[in-house]
Formats: structure tokens, sequence, C-alpha cells
């Protein structure tokens, strides 16, 4: 079984549901709400556990409420929370608009994440003993670029998803082993909207990357090889919210297995298909059997 260690973010999607997104300035009616267990940290490993994955979580939870649903959610996917640390204060949370098309507009509060600033020995021991490290942008840098570190000198590989996007420094980069930036992000951190040379400029710096593309599939590009794109299921979407979390923690348990790179992404990127066909993020992620049934 891959052993994957995800330290991230662990937040409460907080959901509203409408027709189109209110502009500017503008009021819309909503026609439902909810709260949903995410936060791209979270939702990695919720998506990796299901996907067959032995998955252990590092990062913070508030003490409220919301600490102890996220806390329960993860603990029912089978992923294992003894480093999922209780800070005094609110949990994360995420505000989250989707539209009728399944698009959505999110704004992230970081709560509890945000006094996640460096790992202590059973961090960087957890890290050591699983085969891949799976890290996003939602906790502070510092906490990110050290853990990266500890992976890089214990030989474990390092997938790294760049959202939200910001600069990334030389030596968070220098121990990344594949990056996983969507189309728009891709584009943010290169300043060119083709992801084939948003890709070449990104393997100046990483040895592979996989820019997600949505409805259009999957971009896969290395320095040893020619880029491959991957179309994505054809699918009618309901919410997009944690689809490219799910394609990555599926794609990690994949690569743990030693599956080849093609085979990888398309198991990958039928997960990501399952859990755009549902409301919500975790609560969409399918199972191993569902997505081998894809």
């Amino acid at each position: 079984m891959t052993g994957i260690a995800v330290l991230g973010s662990t937040n409460m999607d907080l959901v509203a549901y409408v027709a189109r997104a209110p502009a500017r300035g503008e009021t819309v009616t909503g026609r439902e709400f909810r709260t949903v267990p995410g936060g791209k940290g979270a939702n990695q490993a919720v998506a990796a556990a299901r996907a067959g994955g032995e998955v252990v979580m590092i990062g913070a939870v508030g003490d409220d409420v919301y600490g102890a649903a996220l806390r329960a959610e993860l603990e029912h996917s089978g992923v294992f929370t003894d480093l999922l640390h209780t800070a005094e204060g609110p949990s994360g949370t995420a505000h989250i608009v989707v539209d009728d098309e399944g698009g959505n507009a999110i704004v992230v509060i970081p709560g509890a994440n945000s006094t996640m600033t460096a790992l202590g020995s059973g961090e960087t021991a957890a890290i050591g003993a699983a085969d891949l490290l799976l890290l996003q942008l939602e906790l502070p840098l510092s906490a990110v670029v050290e853990g990266a570190r500890s992976a890089r000198a214990q030989g474990v590989r390092t997938i790294l998803t760049p959202s939200p996007v910001q600069l990334l420094p030389d030596e968070l980069l220098d121990c990344v082993d594949l990056l996983i930036p969507n189309e728009h992000e891709a584009a943010a951190l290169t300043g060119l909207s083709e992801p084939q040379a948003a890709a070449a400029v990104l393997l100046r710096h990483v040895p592979a990357v996989v820019i997600t593309l949505g409805a259009k599939g999957c971009l896969y590009a290395a320095r040893d090889g020619a880029p491959l794109h991957l179309p994505a299921p054809a699918v009618t979407a309901v919410d997009t919210t944690g689809a490219g979390d799910t394609f990555v923690g599926t794609l990690a348990v994949a690569l743990g297995e030693g599956r080849p790179v093609p085979e990888a992404l398309a198991w990958a990127s039928s997960a990501a298909a399952l859990c755009v066909q549902k409301p919500g993020a975790s609560t969409s992620m399918p199972y191993r059997s569902e997505i081998d049934a894809a």
C-alpha cells in the first residue's frame, strides 16, 4: 500500500449554490447552502485514502465545532489524524459560490491553518516514513518549504499543487519532483496562457509537471520525454469544487504503486470526472472500486 503524507490545510467549506455568481456589488438569491469538510490538504488526503493509499494528515484545526467535524470526516475516510493538531481559535473556512454550470469562486480564511509555521520531530518522521509527500500553498510558506526540504533529505518524492498561486521560491522548487498547477495557475506562474509553452518554462525549475485543463483533460511534460495530452472523460459537471484535489490525491496513489504515467493520469482523470458529477468537495470523492469501474 502506498504511504502518503499530506502537509496541508483543513477547512470547512461553506457552499452557496446559485444560478449564476453575483457581479461586484450585486446580490443574488441562492437555492441551497451546505457545510462540507474541505481544504486542499484535507481534500487530497481524503482522495488518496479513498483511492487506496495509507494517508497521514499533517496540519491544524481549531477548537470549534468545525474542527471536530473536520477531524471526524478525515478519520471516516481512513486518514490518520494523530498529527492534525488542535489550535486555539476558529478552524479554517472556505466560502464558495457554485453556479449552475458547475463553476466556482472561493474565498479562504486560514484560521487554525495559519498556526502551522514549522514542523516538529513527529511531522518530520511521518514524512520520512511515506512514499510521497503532497503539498499545497494554503499553509504558511515556511512550513511548506520545511516539509519539502525534509522530504528531499529523506528521499521522499514530493508533489506540489501551487494553489493559491504565488511566487514560488527556488528553495521550494528545488525540492519538488512533480508540480501540478491548473491552467490558470500555470499562466500566472509563467505569464504564458498556452499550456505547452507554460510547461516548458516550468520544466526549467522542476523535473516534471502536470497542467490540469478542466474538461479538456491534462498535459504532462517531463525533461526526459515528449509532452503527453490526455483528454478528460466527457461528463456533465454539477460542481467542480475538489476535482483538482481528487486528481492529485488519486494520481499520487497510482504513481506510488508504480503505474506508468499515462495509466496513472487516466486513472486520476476518471476519479476527477466522477467527483464533478456530485455536489461538494470531499463528499463527492470516489472510492477505489468506483474509479476502477469507471
